[in-house]
């Protein structure tokens, strides 16, 4: 399917002993920041094998509405919660994505491949 989609991947490492608390007292920013224009997913979680690591993903519609986030109230106060993790590390990154498809065929077979033409 073609369509301009923004994604925000990436990992932070925080105090193991916070991890847990920090993300479930983030929960509602979570459900919150779902109800911005062009958000369709957007959750911090944790790595179940590193207890100091918190996976970012984040899919939004438009660049646009990525900005409305990054600009909002929303954005700021998970920023802000989050850093009462102890942050130790952070790698957060932006991909537009121009093309995509369902990993399983229409066999139900996963392909690692691009199987369909762009329109």
């Amino acid at each position: 399917m073609s369509k301009d989609i923004i994604v925000v991947a990436g990992k932070i490492t925080v105090d193991p002993a916070r991890r847990d608390a920090v993300l479930a007292e983030g929960a509602q920013l979570m459900i919150d920041t779902r109800t911005q224009k062009g958000c369709l997913d957007y959750v911090w979680s944790a790595d179940p094998t590193d207890p100091a690591r918190i996976y970012v993903f984040e899919r939004w519609e438009r660049q646009a509405d990525l900005a409305a986030h990054l600009a909002g109230d929303y954005y700021r106060r998970m920023r802000d919660h989050m850093g009462t993790a102890g942050l130790t590390a952070a790698e957060t990154l932006k991909y537009r994505i121009d093309w995509f498809e369902q990993v399983y065929d229409e066999t139900m077979t996963p392909r690692a491949d691009f199987f369909t033409a762009p329109n």
